[in-house]
């Protein structure tokens, strides 16, 4: 395949995957505050893929991502909590494609009894992809890093739904960096995502919904203030 044609299948999972997220209800618009404290005219849940058909066809998407990104992965690990399903939901996808593939997750709290420790599934070991929704302050991620690396197994890369391409930091000292960028920078490892919020931008472009294509405006001056 041409470095072009890849370049293409990306291009049209991305817009699937946003039109998926709209039709579900996952993907909103109006007037929400995010963690830091902003008005963005666009909010995204990865909890609202709350049903069995929903939740398989998410996981088509982080398996078709995740092949076509090119990375070399032996196993899947899910931060706690939406990570854990994310992974299963991923595993159970590269499965059925053929790319039977362990995957483990890990808890909040530590097990005192069974079991123990704060581990599940299968153990740690090989190359590792960390599967999440979105990195904020990326801190779930740097975690999952040290337990991946603590188990002598090697973090690869992470894999999410959204970036949302967005600097951090307060509006009078703004980060110069996304949240992704400043991970993969301290981290040496890529962030591949299903879409970004450029992805959504083209998806308002070429929408024929007069109600969606109106917040177009909106995403683009909330970018243009704050995205990388």
């Amino acid at each position: 395949m041409s470095p072009n044609a890849a370049n293409d299948v990306t291009d049209a999972l991305a817009q699937d995957f946003v039109k998926f997220s709209v039709e579900s209800g996952v993907l909103r618009f109006g007037e929400f505050k995010t963690k830091a404290g902003r008005l963005s005219p666009y909010f995204f849940n990865a909890g609202l893929f709350d049903d069995g058909a929903k939740l398989g066809r998410l996981g088509q998407f982080y398996a078709r991502r995740l092949l076509a990104s090119g990375v070399g992965f032996d196993m899947l690990f899910g931060p706690a909590y939406k990570g854990i399903t994310l992974a299963a939901a991923t595993a159970i996808e590269l499965a059925r494609l053929g790319r039977n593939v362990p995957y483990a997750y890990n808890r909040k709290e530590a097990k005192d009894h069974g079991e123990g420790g704060t581990m599940v599934g299968a153990p740690l070991q090989g190359r590792v992809v960390i599967i999440d929704d979105v990195i904020t302050d990326g801190a779930s991620k740097r975690e999952s890093v040290e337990m991946i690396r603590g188990a002598l197994a090697q973090p690869v890369a992470v894999l999410i739904a959204l970036d949302r391409m967005e600097r951090g930091g307060r509006d009078d000292n703004l980060s110069a960096h996304s949240a992704v960028e400043d991970f993969t920078s301290a981290y040496g490892m890529p962030v591949a995502a299903i879409a970004t919020l450029a992805d959504l931008m083209q998806y308002l472009r070429s929408t024929d919904d007069p109600a969606l294509s109106a917040h177009l405006s909106r995403v683009a001056a909330y970018r243009e203030r704050y995205g990388v």
